[in-house]
């Protein structure tokens, strides 16, 4: 891992305990075929939504944006549509995520495994995989079903 990116994923760590408030961008990144693409990383079990943290300087949406091209491959081709504000205080306090549902995309390129991600597909949201984020299964729920939506990830 370059120097630069392992700074970066120190201080970020450090932000997330000092302070109040932190602030990440997820994609819920369907297909035509309403199929959704998650992500598998290397340092934590399950399933995810692509996305990370919102830098300072950046738009809710540039984070998006950032993110989906760096862990998916992930170009924006219209503009994504901003689902749920989620207080994911659980696992880090004061930390929100902003959800977006992704429908405009194109993916020219998968990118090869990495440090930060094994692997990436497309499921059948009706066909999620077994070892999936439960609150990513959820969001999924709330989003194709209509189930209710609830203010924590």
């Amino acid at each position: 891992m370059p120097p630069e990116k392992m700074i970066r994923k120190a201080l970020q760590r450090y932000w997330r305990y000092s302070r109040g408030l932190t602030l990440g961008a997820q994609g819920a990144v369907l297909d035509a075929d309403n199929r959704v693409l998650l992500i598998r990383h290397t340092y934590r079990p399950g399933w995810h939504f692509p996305g990370g943290g919102v830098e300072r300087g950046e738009t809710v949406e540039d984070a998006l944006g950032r993110e989906l091209a760096e862990e998916a491959g992930v170009t924006l081709t219209g503009a994504p549509e901003l689902f749920g504000l989620y207080a994911n205080h659980h696992f880090f306090p004061g930390d929100h995520i902003a959800l977006f549902v992704v429908r405009a995309w194109r993916q020219d390129a998968v990118p090869p495994p990495n440090r930060e991600i094994a692997e990436q597909a497309l499921f059948p949201c009706d066909a999620l995989p077994d070892t999936i984020n439960p609150p990513t299964r959820q969001r999924i729920r709330e989003i194709v079903s209509a189930e209710p939506r609830t203010p924590h990830w």
